[in-house]
């Protein structure tokens, strides 16, 4: 039985690729920064209890994701695919209104964190002999710039450079590096936006109602490409080029609408 690693799983889009992974028989270590998040994913995911592990840590400490991956290797007996999920969101601030502090930790968990779990999988993954990694996109992965969002935009636009890079450096061809798209997805990493001023908040319901999606909708699509998926550097992207110019075309006509007055 093949098993799945996510970090930054107990809640959100990583929860939501638990649960997929979970109903397609595979086994999953779930992982979160504290014990009662983890304990609460794993409530919700009672139902999957043979195939399920938690796991607390941190992805900025590396010694955390050596534990992580060296637990679910023990349970399961391989690690076929890990995720690196985890991340966190920046408050909406111009850049030059952010503390220090609130910079070094996206920096901490969305850049160091990725590159803490890519290494520690691919390292283990050499000695396993195999091994899907994917590292999960997010505004600013292509360049695009959004105001208030100028650190975390950084921070994805880092992964993906880094991915990239990676992935070219990967010689062995039975490890392949990767890159998860998502798109714009329904979570309470993404509303965090409507606690802005009313003009930002009306904007990007206008926005969200046109591109965005539900988890379900998004983790099932995300899930079966990593399962299918065969070659290095594959890019797993929900919402593509074509599917975001098919949706502005018909938003004069459609009735989506994810938020409620």
């Amino acid at each position: 039985m093949k098993s799945v690693v996510i970090t930054g799983s107990t809640r959100g889009i990583g929860f939501g690729l638990a649960a997929k992974f979970l109903e397609r028989g595979l086994n999953v270590a779930v992982n979160g920064t504290s014990e009662e998040s983890v304990h609460s994913a794993l409530e919700k995911l009672s139902a999957f209890k043979e195939q399920i592990l938690g796991v607390q840590g941190k992805t900025d400490d590396r010694a955390s994701m050596e534990r992580l991956f060296d637990k679910a290797l023990e349970q399961f007996g391989n690690v076929d695919i890990w995720i690196n999920n985890a991340g966190i969101n920046q408050p909406r601030k111009m850049a030059w209104e952010l503390e220090a502090m609130e910079v070094g930790r996206i920096i901490d968990v969305n850049i160091m964190g990725m590159i803490n779990g890519t290494s520690v999988a691919y390292n283990k993954m050499l000695h396993q002999g195999h091994g899907k990694i994917f590292n999960m996109e997010g505004l600013g992965s292509d360049g695009r710039i959004e105001k208030k969002m100028a650190v975390y935009g950084t921070s994805k636009c880092a992964l993906s450079y880094y991915t990239k890079a990676f992935a070219k450096e990967n010689s062995y061809k039975d490890i392949q590096v990767g890159l998860l798209s998502p798109g714009m997805v329904l979570t309470d990493f993404m509303t965090n936006a409507l606690n802005g001023p009313p003009e930002d908040v009306a904007r990007f319901k206008k926005i969200f109602n046109i591109l965005g999606d539900d988890v379900d909708t998004v983790t099932t699509y995300l899930a079966d490409g990593i399962l299918k998926s065969k070659k290095n550097y594959d890019h797993i992207r929900w919402l593509s080029p074509g599917k975001v110019m098919m949706r502005f075309m018909s938003a004069p006509f459609s009735k989506r609408n994810f938020f409620t007055e």
